[in-house]
């Protein structure tokens, strides 16, 4: 409201009394919206949500169907970057978007972003697309659910709690529901992971090796956009019927997945770091 109690006040503006210069912001962003829209246009009448049910797909290889899942999450969410793009070029078009300067003095039009685009395209973690994708939304729900929710003394019970508020803020289905409930393992079991690998001597060491970094960016973003489309199926299919038969036809991979690594990586970490009481033995 105080945002825009400034903007019919004509105080959201680079220059002091005169209509914002947001026209050619405003026209970066829809063209980076436009460009996300035509690759979806392109793309998605080949990877329809309908094909999941089919028995050509159940009939394909195990490696068809599981990288037919990583390509068609991956088009699946331009629509969506293109809806947020589209509208924050609104946002900055009527001087909403005005956001300062920074600290070299140039102006900032990101007060309405809602995409973080390359972060979105490079990042190989599940939580860099998170942040990097409905950025407001996930503000929102962060500031009026996670953070109210600190009486409950503990960080999974809050996160989880906000996964299902947004669970039920999209629908009643259960897809939603299961969509929202593997976010919540991923997110875990990531984080795990990230803490084993920069815990690890032998691990931060292999990952540090410039040889190979490539390759290992590769299997990692694969990893990472299969397991991104994995939880999508339900959300986009809804009823438990349809999402339940396509799970059936890639053994519940994910679900299997991340639950070997959430039991396995305690262990890992028992081998892979050593106690701190062990090093001060040796030292």
């Amino acid at each position: 409201m105080c945002k825009y109690q400034q903007l019919v006040t004509g105080e959201l503006t680079d220059v002091e009394g005169e209509r914002p210069n947001s026209i050619q912001p405003a026209m970066m962003r829809l063209s980076l919206g436009l460009f996300f829209l035509i690759t979806h246009m392109v793309f998605a009448p080949y990877l329809p949500d309908s094909y999941f049910l089919t028995e050509e797909y159940a009939n394909q290889p195990f490696w068809y169907r599981c990288v037919y899942m990583t390509i068609w999450g991956k088009i699946l969410l331009y629509k969506y970057v293109t809806c947020w793009l589209v509208t924050e070029g609104v946002c900055i078009l009527t001087g909403l978007g005005y956001n300062g300067k920074d600290e070299t003095g140039q102006t900032r039009w990101d007060a309405c972003a809602n995409m973080k685009v390359w972060l979105f395209e490079t990042t190989p973690l599940f939580t860099g697309t998170i942040a990097s994708f409905n950025i407001n939304t996930n503000d929102w729900v962060a500031r009026y659910v996670f953070k109210r929710l600190r009486f409950l003394g503990n960080k999974f019970i809050s996160q989880g709690a906000a996964l299902f508020f947004l669970a039920i803020w999209h629908g009643l289905h259960s897809g939603y529901l299961v969509c929202f409930s593997l976010e919540f393992l991923i997110v875990i079991v990531e984080k795990q992971a990230i803490e084993l690998v920069q815990d690890s001597p032998v691990l931060s060491h292999i990952c540090s090796v410039p040889l190979l970094r490539p390759p290992l960016y590769v299997v990692q973003q694969f990893i990472h956009w299969f397991f991104m489309g994995y939880p999508l199926v339900p959300f986009c299919l809804f009823t438990w019927d349809k999402w339940l038969k396509v799970y059936m036809s890639v053994y519940f991979i994910g679900h299997l997945f991340f639950l070997l690594l959430l039991f396995a990586l305690p262990y890992a970490r028992k081998v892979l770091v050593q106690r701190k009481d062990k090093l001060q033995k040796t030292h």
